[in-house]
């Protein structure tokens, strides 16, 4: 690495936005901050005096309780801004929501938004930098880099690791970002999923391998990701029917086989057990879904740590 990545004040939209150093560089931050949450007392005062506001227009628990609980580690203010019981329901713009809680002082949005492109708008609309926890099917560069720090842990050197994500490629969020990531890091990404749920321009936009054959795209693969059927963002039915998904593409013994034999297993969640992942395979020794949890606390406070300037 040639020179310290400069993060202060900076904003985190997609992955499109930090280099492959700089992305290396957050997750060697990122373990830094695991250390303290292994710790028996779990918090730090570097950033004692700076307010984050979780500002969630779209419902999601636990990615919003794991943006608090790193906000709260490093000693911030945290702001909790719910849509559901907000001014937004009753007719405010907004542009007047984010005026209104950057009169309060706000320091950092992390933002989760059903709209793509809504983190640069509340960026615009505030001037601070903005961390995006999902917007639309678009971006979820948090998962993503809680992802590649969960493989880089156990395997070193990314560099030609084989992935294989299998799934709900068309509507999850989480993909776009993890291309975009592991392609710059220099891995080899290949996606498999029914037809109707895969988008046609991943190969000559991401250039990736995309295969409709489960045994075929699992083939030799360091690493096996599975991804939830998004049902609440399929208008129309995309395939015939929940057993007719997994009967092609569910994770299980017999199908997993075809990856590499200590081949990692993951899952972004939440996961439909039977559907997209058999409990063999989910709760199997190879296995990093539940260290995913744990390490995007620990990857979400390192990003506050680097964004607002914190002192160790």
């Amino acid at each position: 690495m040639e020179s310290k990545p400069q993060f202060v004040g900076r904003s985190l939209f997609d992955l499109e936005d930090y280099s492959a150093d700089e992305i290396m560089y957050i997750l060697s931050a990122a373990q830094g901050m695991k250390e303290i949450n292994l710790r028996e007392y779990k918090k730090i005062p570097t950033l004692r005096g700076k307010t984050v506001c979780t500002l969630f227009v779209e419902d999601s628990t636990r990615t919003r309780m794991s943006f608090e609980l790193a906000a709260n580690r490093l000693s911030a203010d945290v702001v909790s801004f719910q849509a559901s019981v907000s001014s937004l329901q009753k007719g405010e713009s907004l542009q007047d929501t984010i005026y209104t809680l950057d009169a309060m002082g706000i320091d950092l949005y992390c933002v989760r938004h059903s709209s793509p492109g809504s983190p640069q708008l509340v960026n615009k609309y505030s001037g601070k930098p903005v961390i995006n926890g999902g917007d639309g099917r678009h971006a979820h560069p948090t998962q993503a880099l809680l992802d590649i720090f969960s493989i880089w842990e156990h395997v070193g050197d990314l560099k030609g690791l084989k992935i294989t994500i299998v799934g709900d490629i068309l509507n999850t969020r989480v993909v776009r970002s993890n291309l975009i990531g592991m392609k710059k890091l220099g891995m080899e990404v290949t996606v498999c999923g029914p037809r109707t749920l895969m988008p046609g321009w991943l190969e000559d936009i991401f250039g990736c391998r995309v295969e409709y054959d489960l045994r075929e795209a699992l083939s030799d693969a360091d690493v096996v990701m599975g991804l939830r059927m998004q049902l609440e963002r399929m208008e129309e039915g995309l395939f015939p029917s929940l057993e007719e998904y997994s009967k092609h593409y569910v994770l299980s013994k017999d199908t997993i086989q075809y990856a590499k034999k200590d081949a990692l297993i993951m899952h972004p969640g939440p996961m439909n057990r039977g559907v997209e992942i058999l409990p063999e395979i989910a709760d199997s020794s190879h296995s990093i879904i539940v260290e995913q949890v744990a390490n995007g606390v620990a990857v979400r406070m390192a990003l506050m740590f680097l964004i607002l300037g914190g002192k160790l």
